[in-house]
Order: structure tokens, then sequence, then C-alpha cells
């Protein structure tokens, strides 16, 4: 053997006992590895689900079990709904990334959980755009009936915010926007990958129909349905505002939570002669205003941008 030859072969056992083994193959996770965005979905519904199913039996929903959630802060939703709600996209989005991509994953998933720096008017868009659009929505459909809110509801607003970002907001949007957008763009393109993630996470929301948060048992095919038009449309103007601000989770967060706000605060106050059923389909209205402006005006691209692997 020539020196050559022996200095080779003593590199290549050297790199072999330095390099890292393999990542195991096989075995249960293996179909989360190979199907990250199915298992996402997967999970982050079933779990959800599980865990809104005592909420569901209890006197707060179809009243099957003798229990009744307490209420904290006026609503049984904390304690009924929220737990199930972070068990779901927020875990899930967290599980998979781990199993599928590692530690690098983990890092772009994170990292987007943090880009607050973007420019001032994007924060208009979420803080003063939703609004504008729910009043004109509400005008609308209220024939041009609108009360001024009260103090009262205005001191309320912003800590309103603040604890929808840290429940709604931080329950949800991890996983659908952080994960699940990002991915869905990939493979479907920006139009289809929101056509995609819409439905899904409408159909998430759907057995809370059966709870007070969906307005149990006053509840007819309309409230789910225009639900669900709600969440198509607006989960167009999500993607846009999620790509345009280079994939700022807590933008598409405070987007998120604006909507949810206003609605609990504000609207009851402003259009006391809509009910809820004339709400849904206002604010479904809005957001299909609201998307067709974005459609037209990004000509269906949504500010998509292929993304680099950092």
């Amino acid at each position: 053997m020539t020196s050559f030859e022996s200095n080779a072969e003593q590199a290549t056992v050297q790199t072999r006992l330095i390099a890292p083994p393999p990542p195991p193959r096989g075995g249960l996770l293996e179909p989360v590895r190979r199907h990250p965005l199915l298992s996402f979905f997967v999970l982050a519904n079933l779990m959800s689900w599980l865990a809104w199913l005592p909420y569901i039996l209890s006197q707060n929903g179809l009243g099957v079990w003798d229990f009744r959630f307490p209420e904290i802060m006026g609503t049984s939703q904390l304690l009924g709904m929220l737990p199930g709600a972070y068990l779901g996209p927020i875990a899930s989005a967290l599980f998979v990334t781990a199993v599928a991509e590692g530690r690098p994953g983990l890092r772009r998933w994170l990292g987007r959980m943090w880009r607050w720096r973007v420019r001032w008017h994007w924060y208009a868009v979420a803080l003063l755009g939703v609004p504008a659009f729910m009043v004109g929505s509400g005008l609308a459909f209220s024939g041009g009936e609108i009360n001024a809110p009260s103090m009262m509801v205005v001191a309320a607003y912003v800590p309103g915010l603040l604890l929808q970002m840290i429940t709604t907001g931080l329950a949800e949007e991890p996983g659908w926007r952080d994960f699940a957008l990002p991915r869905v763009q990939r493979r479907f393109g920006p139009l289809g990958g929101t056509m995609v993630l819409g439905p899904i996470w409408s159909l998430w929301h759907m057995p809370l129909f059966l709870t007070e948060w969906g307005g149990w048992p006053d509840v007819d095919w309309n409230r789910p349905v225009a639900f669900t038009v709600f969440c198509l449309a607006f989960n167009i103007v999500m993607t846009w505002v999620f790509n345009r601000t280079g994939e700022s989770l807590p933008l598409a967060m405070l987007l998120h939570v604006s909507v949810n706000n206003f609605a609990s605060i504000v609207w009851a106050e402003m259009f006391p002669a809509l009910d809820v059923v004339q709400t849904y389909w206002a604010m479904a209205f809005g957001a299909i205003v609201a998307a067709a402006l974005v459609l037209i005006g990004t000509r269906g691209r949504l500010g998509y941008q292929v993304p680099d692997r950092r």
C-alpha cells in the first residue's frame, strides 16, 4: 500500500469516527417524518377535539354531563376551550417539527415567532385596517345604524388585545401560519396553499359550535357556514400579510386577534341592531371584500417569494 493510499484510508476512518451517525429511521415516528404536513393537520385537529370533549359534553355544551366549567372574566372559554387550543396547533407544530426537521427546523419555526421588526404600516393594517373593515361591514348590514363605543369599551380594548395575543394568537398561529403556511405554499403555490389551509382552519373550530363559544343551543346552519366563508376569505388576507412581512408571526397573530378583539369587545355596542347571525355574515362580507382587494392587488401571488432554506 502506498503512502497516499494509507493516508486516504486513515482520513476515511477519522471521518467515520467524527461524523455523527445518521438519524434512526423506521418505527412509529416514520410516518411523521415522511408526511409532516399531513401529520400536523391530523394531530392539530384530533388533539384539540379530544381535549374539547369535556367542554362539549358539559353543561356549557350538549349538557350530557352534569358539570359546568367555571367562568373567568365572565367566560367559560378560558378553562373549557383554551387548553384544547394550546394542545392542538402549537403543540402539534412543535412535535412534528422536532421529529421531521430536528434542530434546524425548530430554529426556523421559532425564528418566525420573533420577527417583530417590520415596517410600521403593517402594524397599521392589523390595528386600524381590521377595525375599519369591520365597521364598514357593520354599517352595510345595519343600514347605517351605529353607536359610539363607551369609554369602558375603549379602555378595555388594548388589554383585551394583549390577552387575545397570548391566548388565541399564541395557541393557533404558530401552527396554522408558522408551521403549515410555508409548507402548503411551497407545495401548492400561494393561492392554492391558502385554499388548502383555509378549510382545515375552519374545520378545526367546528366542534366548538356545540358549546357556548358557538352559541349552542341556538345554532342553525347559518353560523358555521358564515364562519367557514369568513375563514376562507380572511385566510387570504392572513397569507398576504405573512408573506409581505417576511413571514412575521407576530403580525399574523396581531391581524388574527384584532378581529376577535373587536368582535368580542366593541361590535355589540356599536351595532346593537344586528343579531348573531347577521354579525357572522357581516364579518364574512368584510373578509370577502378585503380578500378580493388583496387578490386583485397582488394578481393572486399574495406577496409570495420562494424562500431560502437557511
